[in-house]
């Protein structure tokens, strides 16, 4: 595995987008949870706009965070790290497209 420099948190990062993304995804779900509640919160359709737009920054951090971390930890060249910065941020331009 590659880099250490942050001791891998970018992941924790993406872990975080991924509950969001599971908030957004039951938010107007009447299915019960282990205490009886409603497993949806129910909030209005510009929370659920904000929510994904924060998973989608989360995402680009973690993905910048990781080439910042192969850079420092020398597993990526000052090119390699351009090149694949360009590339991500390529994909999140295409993503957010979407």
């Amino acid at each position: 595995m590659s880099g250490g420099h942050f001791n891998y948190l970018q992941y924790r990062i993406e872990e975080i987008a991924d509950s969001i993304d599971e908030l957004v995804f039951n938010n107007n779900s009447t299915e019960k949870n282990e205490w009886g509640g409603e497993v949806g919160r129910h909030y209005q359709p510009a929370i659920i706009e904000r929510f994904k737009e924060t998973a989608q920054c989360l995402r680009r951090g973690a993905a910048m965070v990781k080439r910042v971390d192969w850079l420092v930890s020398g597993d990526d060249g000052e090119e390699s790290f351009l090149k694949q910065w360009d590339f991500d941020e390529g994909l999140n331009r295409q993503h957010s497209a979407h």
